[in-house]
């Protein structure tokens, strides 16, 4: 009875990491509740409930023994792709019978613990390329490639060094496009540039919340009122941030 119980407690570890690592990585809530499922399935407890939110989750056993509930809370969330899709794998790998219980918590363990981003100097130059692309997909001249490239590249690097300095995402995104709006009507002024509106909105692009839209759609449709309308609350705060530094800007000009 103890070795049953002592093996349903590390199921639960292993379901509510792999939650983790996907709800902390971008993935859809429905997505998160699906996999862990699986999980717990393919070990034996067909029975489990999950409750999973932006910010936490809530997993459930029930069945022969007492039934057990434990909670992991979320306070950091960015955008690994990767790791959801390298979580997903272990779950496909559980569920075909190739890995066992100790081995999947192994790889789980490795995955948490893994940096599979890439380096922040990589990540400034790739938003400045594309925020440089999307002026001109918007129709903007190759005269404002360059100086959209500057300004998109300043902007990434200041919401990520404003939002380690003060934690609130709110005025890291308000601070960063209040300094692209400065950058790029200096570029215009001086004569580097042509068209400002053209520059802001390709600068602006890479802080954009695309994901967190999307995935505020896809829990809506899938019914995850609660998580699909504070996603959708959190991508608006974030739009809202990056419009009101623009217009500030704007209105000293």
């Amino acid at each position: 009875m103890m070795e049953n119980q002592d093996q349903t407690i590390e199921v639960m570890r292993a379901c509510l990491l792999a939650g983790k690592i996907m709800l902390q990585s971008g993935a859809e809530t429905y997505r998160v509740e699906d996999t862990m499922s699986r999980m717990a399935s393919s070990f034996g407890l067909s029975q489990t409930h999950s409750y999973v939110t932006p910010t936490g989750i809530i997993f459930s056993t029930e069945g022969e023994g007492p039934e057990r509930t434990k909670l992991v809370r979320i306070s950091d969330r960015t955008t690994d792709l990767r790791k959801v899709a390298m979580v997903n794998s272990v779950s496909r790998k559980i569920s075909s019978g190739k890995i066992g219980l100790e081995e999947a918590l192994k790889q789980l363990k490795d995955i948490e613990e893994a940096n599979l981003t890439y380096s922040f100097f990589i990540q400034i130059v790739a938003a400045a390329i594309a925020s440089g692309c999307f002026t001109i997909m918007f129709r903007g001249s190759w005269l404002d490639f360059l100086p959209s490239m500057a300004a998109g590249g300043m902007g990434y690097f200041l919401v990520v060094y404003f939002h380690r300095i003060v934690p609130v995402k709110f005025f890291a995104e308000f601070l960063s496009s209040f300094f692209i709006g400065m950058v790029s009507f200096f570029f215009v002024k001086v004569g580097l540039g042509q068209e400002l509106d053209k520059i802001i909105i390709g600068s602006v692009m890479p802080l954009v919340p695309g994901l967190l839209i999307t995935n505020a759609v896809r829990d809506l449709m899938a019914g995850h009122l609660v998580s699909g309308l504070s996603k959708g609350a959190e991508a608006l705060l974030t739009a809202f941030a990056i419009g009101s530094g623009i217009a500030a800007i704007l209105s000293f000009l």
